[in-house]
């Protein structure tokens, strides 16, 4: 496969807002959704099922609308990149959860990714570390410690599950890269179907290993539903099809507004009132999702303001405002 395509997203690719605050809104919710989920099953299970379930829906919607399956080579690279994404950050991140890491240590770490894979994309990829990237990557890590202020002083009592987590992050950098640099020009739905039942055995493995206990089944259907719907079929295509329109930096730095509208959600569904830290992350957050796409002027503030107000609950912005 020829190298000519790597470096294309330095020159000018952005990620679009119609990609980026849906899979910012989805990608954050799937934090609580996933909080619920491990107190109605065991947390490898939870992966499981929704690797395996997610799996038969996205083949069927493959089926459905008459898209192809990847083959030869292009079947090979994307199993890799699905288990990388999909197996390796999640099973990292509940196996760490499961293992004690606090779930506040595990999202700072998670969020730290637009820093990791600026770097990352540097040395595997060679592109240009630009100002501009450096500038969102230092915004992105300010607004990561100012949302989970509150975890940095627990790292250090994380113990050995940190470990877990500190693969859950290396999976989902990893997978990005790989993703850009061995899969262009693949459908996103294909490829996170792909992705998707290549992940299945391992976590089934890992849930057999770890236990099968379903504490609270009713809400475990009813979590799972929505972990398969909005988390597997909707988010994880989005951050696909964010890598392939932008490549793996601006599709990573989402992750900086994440922890930040998490904790808006959270407020929403739990009452837990977000710290003064979450709405200075947010804007931070979105500071750096506007620098590493390009955008400025009207189109920042259109981005910044429509991932506010949606994130509190607020409606939708209209595109001219």
């Amino acid at each position: 496969m020829d190298d000519s395509g790597i470096g294309r997203h330095d020159r000018g690719m952005r990620l679009s807002p119609v990609v980026a605050v849906p899979l910012i809104l989805l990608w954050a919710f799937g934090y609580p959704l996933g909080a619920l989920g491990v107190a109605a099953m065991s947390p490898m299970l939870l992966v499981f099922l929704r690797f395996g379930l997610s799996g038969i829906a996205m083949a069927v919607v493959v089926r459905a609308t008459g898209r192809r399956w990847p083959c030869g080579a292009a079947l090979r690279h994307a199993v890799v990149a699905g288990l990388l994404g999909q197996a390796g950050q999640f099973m990292g991140l509940y196996l760490g959860l499961t293992a004690g890491v606090p779930p506040a240590v595990a999202a700072l770490v998670i969020a730290v990714n637009p820093v990791v894979t600026t770097l990352a994309a540097r040395i595997t990829l060679a592109e240009k570390l630009t100002g501009r990237k450096v500038v969102a990557a230092a915004l992105g890590l300010a607004a990561v410690v100012a949302a989970c202020w509150s975890a940095v002083g627990h790292l250090t009592h994380a113990g050995a599950g940190i470990g877990f987590t500190l693969l859950g992050l290396a999976g989902l950098v990893s997978g990005g890269l790989y993703q850009q640099r061995f899969c262009r020009g693949a459908d996103p739905i294909t490829l996170n179907a792909v992705g998707l039942m290549s992940s299945a055995l391992p976590a089934g493995i890992a849930a057999i290993a770890t236990g099968l206990a379903v504490p609270h089944p009713v809400r475990a259907v009813e979590v799972l539903a929505a972990m398969v719907v909005l988390s597997s079929l909707v988010a994880t295509t989005l951050y696909v099809r964010a890598i392939a329109q932008a490549g793996a930096v601006a599709a990573a730095s989402v992750f900086a507004v994440i922890p930040s509208v998490t904790a808006l959600m959270t407020y929403a569904m739990f009452g837990t009132r977000p710290s003064l830290g979450a709405v200075v992350g947010l804007v931070l957050g979105a500071a750096a999702c506007v620098v590493t796409s390009g955008v400025g002027g009207h189109g920042a503030r259109r981005v910044i303001r429509r991932a506010a107000l949606r994130a509190t609950g607020q409606g939708p912005v209209r595109s001219g405002a």
